[in-house]
């Protein structure tokens, strides 16, 4: 068999096996991506599989890029590729991607053992806090607008000074005390 029907054959074993699997990915009939522990597990991690045209007779191509990764120390993803890397080597020349899949999976704990999570990300709640009070503060500041005729009534009720008259409102007054009572319905 030629390296193309080999591929063919594994790919269609491949889409069988993992049909609905949402740890596995076919990004294209010759590069694949498969998730080794749950979604939420913080030592899960993502493979990257890319068949060269001469595969399975030449390894694959194994990576750890994905952004999913990011967490995962240089170190331990090193670890990782050198694990998965001998196990290729006892592979070669067979169709091997199962057998990584599988190998991958039962052997996380293992591999992920000294994993420690590599904290780079920048938390956005600060920069919100500190546009949140300033878009208040705005809000705040605003006046309310008043129309020209609302202004000459308040500049007509004022003296010169900006104050109104005194007893002003005394018809608000009365109509108080004609509601409530006065001092002499006790």
């Amino acid at each position: 068999m030629t390296a193309n029907e080999d591929q063919e054959m594994e790919l269609e074993a491949l889409r069988s096996i993992y049909e609905g699997d949402e740890c596995f990915k076919e990004v294209s009939p010759v590069s694949f991506q498969f998730r080794i522990g749950e979604l939420e597990d913080t030592k899960a991690f993502i493979l990257d599989f890319t068949w060269p045209e001469t595969y399975p007779e030449t390894a694959p191509q194994i990576s750890l890029d994905a952004f999913f990764n990011n967490r995962i120390s240089a170190e331990t993803k090193q670890l990782i590729l050198s694990k998965l890397e001998e196990q290729v080597e006892t592979n070669l020349g067979t169709a091997m991607m199962y057998t990584l899949f599988e190998w991958a999976k039962e052997n996380q704990e293992t591999l992920m053992e000294n994993h420690k999570p590599v904290v780079t990300a920048v938390t956005l709640t600060s920069t919100s806090e500190v546009t949140t009070p300033t878009s208040t503060a705005k809000k705040k500041e605003k006046k309310e607008q008043l129309t020209k005729a609302q202004k000459r009534r308040i500049i007509n009720r004022t003296d010169n000074k900006g104050e109104l008259p005194r007893g002003w409102n005394w018809v608000d007054v009365i109509k108080h005390l004609s509601k409530t009572g006065g001092k002499d319905d006790d």
